[in-house]
Formats: structure tokens, sequence, C-alpha cells
């Protein structure tokens, strides 16, 4: 569990773990993005180098988002 820290304003701030839903969504977006780079899937709009930063950068988003807030 992390550690809840008050602020000087009285608000407190923590991280949380991810929803198991949150992070399997992630999980499948990097593996999608694994599979067409590095064994040749055919998978629709991951097929250029930009397509797979932007497939990473969504499945970080989408873990990070569930990290921050308890309701994702």
């Amino acid at each position: 569990m992390a550690t809840v820290r008050t602020r000087g304003d009285g608000v407190k701030m923590g991280l949380s773990a991810p929803n198991l839903l949150t992070f399997l969504i992630s999980f499948v977006i990097v593996l999608a993005v694994v599979f067409a780079k590095y064994f040749g899937a055919v998978i629709p709009g991951l097929s250029g180098e930009s397509a797979t930063f932007v497939g990473l950068l969504v499945a970080y988003l989408i873990l990070w988002m569930g990290c921050l807030f308890r309701w994702l």
C-alpha cells in the first residue's frame, strides 16, 4: 500500500496499484505491438515505426492513469 502524505493545503496524495482490467488492457496493447514489430504479425494501425511508438505510449499512459486514478 502506498504511503499517503498530506500537503500543506490538506490534500492527500498517493499512488495505488492499477486495476487488473487496466493492467490487462495495457499488457495486450504491448503484446500486439511486440508481435507486429518483431514477429511480422499484421495488425491494422501498427505497421509503421511511429505507430509502434504510439502504441507503446498509449499502453504506458493507460497503465500510468491506472496508478494515478483509483476509478480506472
